[in-house]
């Protein structure tokens, strides 16, 4: 028996994901599901750029904004709900086309990880968010690296919920993260699946890109929503979407918009590159230079072409 085929765009952020999944699901009769690990929110709508009703095209998007922003979400919880929306999206004839960059939740969806289950521990959980307040990101993570090094090396510092996972599994389970993480069975995916990925080869280019981006969330009002988020208190989760954290200074008044800006355009910049260094290790990925080819169109055409020489539709 032949498995449902699902396909799925990645790539750094700026780099044209959003787009082209839509007009290959117009292409295909598909269903875009997100794979963005801050587009799950409710009301994150600029700063995780996500797609306008005018930019979806009528294309239907699941998984976008239907999470309350003081909720934790974790790549199990986003397999299971991306399992069952691609059942739904088959069961209506239409081909799911998984989108994002987020990568962990990409390869756990179209690898079939199964995640131990270990069971959270609330009151230890607080004193670490505690311990981050007071002592702040850097001196957490010391004490993953301490604990567990591998794990550490794999997150970045300023990732706290990660971080704090991480050190409640240790804490809870006895053992390591990354020995729990080793064990996650690996079973035959239930998908036949091709991953698409766009990318600069000239890293100016999409450093320019994403100045660009942040550039068109400002004047489609990025500071008045990181305001209203920061105006209703600690709302850690959904809070470390980039372009909330970085203008806090500026909301209290010890920095500058131009400055805050800056630090958006710069923490930006270097989340594109943990992208990349994720999607690198991936060799199923099949990549698409933005700069072989001069116009949107011809991006499409050559999408369409890797589908049909890897997939019959």
């Amino acid at each position: 028996m032949s498995r449902p085929f699902v396909l799925a765009v990645v790539g750094p952020t700026a780099s044209g994901k959003t787009w082209l999944g839509i007009e290959l699901a117009k292409k295909y009769g598909g269903e875009v599901i997100s794979a963005d690990s801050m587009q799950i929110y409710k009301g994150l709508d600029i700063a995780s750029a996500k797609p306008t009703q005018e930019e979806m095209q009528g294309i239907p998007h699941h998984l976008i904004g239907f999470l309350d922003r003081d909720r934790s979400f974790s790549a199990a919880e986003y397999v299971e709900l991306a399992n069952q929306k691609i059942k739904e999206v088959l069961s209506r004839g239409k081909l799911p086309i998984i989108v994002g960059g987020t990568g962990l939740y990409v390869d756990s969806l179209l690898n079939n990880v199964k995640f131990a289950e270990v069971k959270g521990d609330e009151a230890y959980r607080e004193q670490l968010y505690a311990f981050a307040r007071e002592q702040g990101n850097e001196a957490l993570h010391s004490r993953l690296v301490s604990l567990d090094p591998e794990a550490a090396e794999a997150i970045h510092p300023n990732n706290t919920v990660r971080v704090v996972r991480a050190l409640e599994v240790i804490h809870v389970s006895g053992r390591k993260f990354s020995e729990l993480k080793a064990e996650s069975r690996l079973e035959e995916s239930p998908y036949d699946s091709m991953i698409l990925g766009l990318n600069c080869a000239d890293r100016a280019m999409l450093y320019n890109r994403i100045d660009q981006r942040v550039d068109q969330m400002l004047e489609a009002g990025l500071v008045e929503e990181a305001r209203a988020v920061w105006q209703e208190g600690n709302i850690r989760t959904a809070a470390n979407a980039i372009g909330y954290k970085e203008l806090i200074p500026y909301f209290e008044g010890s920095t500058t918009l131009e400055e805050a800006v800056a630090i958006i355009k710069q923490e930006t910049r270097r989340y594109a590159k943990r992208q990349l260094t994720w999607f690198r290790r991936n060799e199923r990925i099949r990549w698409i230079i933005i700069e072989d080819f001069g116009q949107k169109y011809e991006i499409f055409k050559n999408a369409e072409k890797t589908i049909a020489n890897g997939k019959i539709m």
